[in-house]
């Protein structure tokens, strides 16, 4: 006796009667597809919380885990909301405003110590820098166009840029780079490779930049001056 046993893509699979064994297996295969995926989204919704409770523990922000989970539960059965629309928008709003102040508490924080370490020279504009290696080649000017590797990271180490990555110096104007690096190159020497400590005032701002860089951050550079344009 032949059977249909499955339909997969159009196609049917047959098998004959004798061959009773596979046909009987299918459940506990299918058992099997539903375990592994109660797996995944058990290790899933661990990821999402895990980052969600990480992320709110770096900016020391207050969560209520009850009604957290409140809202969790509401949104995937499409409940009814606790609060109505304004209200949320409003206390959203008001999350983004702490989370902000902590992100600029911890920048600050952050340069105010790495001031004090060692080999660390801080100028009066607030720009931090050390000297990683001495060149002693000539300085480059405000006008002239440089010839640079580098490499950029938020404060936490996170990583937005590299020269060294693309395996491609970077040549531009001195002046038309944010204000820390046109400081910065101008008292380097050709050779020399530095690290700055960039506050947020003489970077990207209260802008921010391409969506990598949050804004109000402090930022750190390795920077090689390879040569004067």
């Amino acid at each position: 006796m032949v059977k249909v046993i499955a339909v997969v893509g159009g196609l049917a699979f047959f098998a004959i009667g004798s061959w009773v064994g596979a046909e009987e297996n299918l459940p506990v295969a299918n058992e099997k597809t539903k375990q592994s995926a109660a797996d995944d989204a058990r290790q899933y919704s661990y990821a999402i919380g895990l980052e969600i409770g990480s992320s709110f523990h770096a900016d020391k922000v207050q969560l209520d885990i009850e009604s957290l989970l409140s809202g969790l539960r509401d949104g995937l059965k499409d409940n009814n909301p606790k609060y109505d629309r304004e209200t949320c928008n409003q206390a959203m709003q008001q999350l983004s405003e702490i989370r902000m102040q902590s992100h600029m508490t911890r920048n600050e924080e952050f340069l105010t110590q790495n001031s004090k370490a060692e080999g660390v020279h801080v100028l009066p504009s607030g720009l931090q820098y050390k000297v990683l290696e001495q060149g002693d080649g000539p300085s480059p000017k405000a006008t002239d166009r440089v010839k640079t590797h580098y490499r950029g990271q938020l404060i936490d180490g996170t990583e937005f840029d590299s020269s060294y990555a693309r395996n491609e110096p970077a040549t531009f104007p001195v002046n038309q780079v944010i204000p820390g690096w046109t400081e910065a190159l101008q008292k380097m020497q050709v050779g020399d490779k530095w690290q700055l400590f960039v506050p947020s005032n003489l970077a990207y701002g209260e802008s921010g930049a391409g969506g990598v860089i949050p804004p109000n951050s402090a930022l750190i550079f390795e920077v090689e001056l390879i040569s004067i344009e």
